[in-house]
């Protein structure tokens, strides 16, 4: 996607907009969302970057991609709290949206509706392969969405399934390759 920053700084008088980046692990969603978040600070605009609180796999200071790139962030306890502190920004990054609470939707519109380009960043589907937590509204109000899609680790092809290696049943377990790869639909439901 080419982004202007010169025509952002226009249109974000009148409207922000959201973005929404998703994908299995291991899709490079992270690193995308923090490409993104660099390009808008070239273009000296402010960038305010969060986190939820509730993933505690990497610093609860930065973001930080499976390929080591990394940004400043606030971790955060709700979703409402990225509205008392997104502090005059242009741009809002939020990274591993999925674990957000279900306000997350209305705060993304909030920030775009006063002019503010909101970059979302998630899991768009459990180990289950059932979409998760606030993805789907998200990417039913985003003016754009970008899937992204890892390596299946079995064939090679495209992946979009988060195949977990443990057994645990809980929606929700932190974790990295010790316990998720990356599959494609036929090596995920074989």
């Amino acid at each position: 996607m080419v982004y202007n920053e010169d025509v952002f700084r226009r249109k974000s008088e009148f409207g922000g907009s959201i973005e929404l980046i998703c994908g299995s692990m291991f899709s490079g969603k992270t690193e995308e969302l923090i490409r993104r978040l660099n390009r808008a600070r070239i273009a000296k605009l402010k960038v305010e970057i969060f986190s939820p609180k509730a993933d505690t796999r990497f610093a609860e200071d930065a973001l930080i991609s499976h390929n080591a790139k990394s940004i400043p962030s606030t971790a955060v306890d709700s979703a409402s709290a990225i509205l008392l502190l997104s502090n005059d920004a242009h741009v809002i990054g939020i990274d591993e949206a999925q674990f957000f609470d279900d306000e997350l939707p209305e705060v993304c519109n909030m920030l775009a509706n006063k002019g503010i380009r909101v970059i979302v960043a998630g899991l768009d589907m459990d180990f289950k392969g059932r979409p998760f937590g606030p993805m789907p509204a998200i990417m039913a109000i985003a003016e754009s969405v970008t899937k992204l899609h890892a390596v299946c680790v079995v064939c090679g092809n495209p992946a979009l399934y988060s195949y977990r290696l443990v057994p645990d049943n809980a929606r929700i377990l932190l974790g990295e390759k010790e316990s998720y790869e990356p599959r494609c639909r036929i090596c995920y439901n074989s």
